[in-house]
């Protein structure tokens, strides 16, 4: 029996590190197959896992040894924490490691959004030239909104203040004298919702935030008004968004997350005639340099639970 199980893909050369030390277990499908999880964690004392997996009470239950959960990334929505804490299993997710990443992906399509020149493929491989058809817009003094203003969002904020933008944010879980707050206005949610130009969403999903962008967020918004999520899927309700674009009230929007991943064909046709959609399979946060930084920080949190950090 191993003594470590990973169930999902992460950088080789830190699995090398663990295996020096332990006997590891490390099957990228596993994440599909919960009852074969199950199977290997008598004896474990760490499990590691990135999104896809669902850690729950009936996963931990199997695992009586486990001592640390190491989570390749930064969201706990897969995780039931509160089973773990019953279990005495310490959760460690990657925190800071996909920062830039995300915030980058966010500023790229907040100005593939404002151009909105790339919406022209089809008509230019079409042989028409549709440049009076596509009058972009500037980022420089529009207001960037961030409904999050942890790690990711301050990214986002530095880098929206290179390009001259008003940056203001909605986080009450950031105290009134963190040093972030030097890089964005902190607002009321109604005040974010209405005087943002381009909304970006970085948030945890939980009870109070599912749904928190509905329709009723959505018409309070300025008219054309731009949405982003990379946070997660659920926080957004994709149906009152995609009403939203088709009339026009939200002028465009990107979505690197879905309330259900990945989308099954049903869910995937509701977007298929969404205008001004930009649709990716959540890798916002999946670059060289994160995955490297996640894989990185997550076996070196797992060996300081283990008590064989360097």
């Amino acid at each position: 029996m191993p003594d470590i199980v990973i169930t999902e893909f992460m950088d080789e050369e830190p699995v090398e590190e663990l295996k020096a030390k332990y006997d590891v277990h490390w099957d990228k499908t596993l994440c599909e197959k919960p009852d074969e999880i199950k199977t290997l964690l008598p004896q474990a004392v760490a499990l590691i896992v990135r999104n896809r997996t669902k850690v729950t009470d009936d996963i931990l239950k199997s695992g009586p040894n486990l001592k640390v959960l190491g989570r390749l990334g930064v969201g706990l929505d897969n995780v039931d924490v509160e089973a773990c804490k019953a279990h005495g299993v310490v959760v460690c997710p990657a925190t800071g490691s996909n920062n830039v990443s995300v915030a980058e992906y966010a500023i790229c399509a907040m100005m593939m959004l404002l151009k909105g020149s790339f919406y022209s493929k089809d008509d230019i491989l079409a042989g028409k030239w549709p440049r009076n058809d596509n009058v972009g817009l500037e980022a420089r003094g529009r207001t960037l909104g961030l409904l999050g203003f942890g790690m990711i969002g301050q990214s986002a904020a530095r880098m929206a203040q290179g390009l001259e933008m008003t940056v203001i944010a909605h986080d009450p879980f950031v105290p009134a004298d963190a040093e972030g707050w030097s890089l964005a206005e902190s607002v009321s949610l109604d005040d974010l919702i209405t005087r943002s130009d381009i909304l970006s969403v970085h948030t945890p999903l939980m009870p109070e935030t599912r749904n928190l962008i509905d329709a009723n967020a959505m018409a309070r918004m300025k008219k054309g008004a731009f949405l982003i999520n990379t946070a997660r899927g659920g926080i957004i309700n994709e149906d009152d968004l995609i009403t939203a674009l088709k009339s026009g009230q939200i002028g465009g929007a990107a979505l690197d997350v879905f309330a259900d991943e990945p989308l099954s064909a049903e869910d995937a046709g509701k977007f298929a005639d969404a205008p001004n959609l930009i649709m990716t399979p959540h890798i916002s946060g999946v670059t060289e340099e994160s995955s490297t930084a996640i894989s990185t920080i997550t076996v070196a949190n797992v060996l300081r639970v283990l008590g064989d950090a360097s």
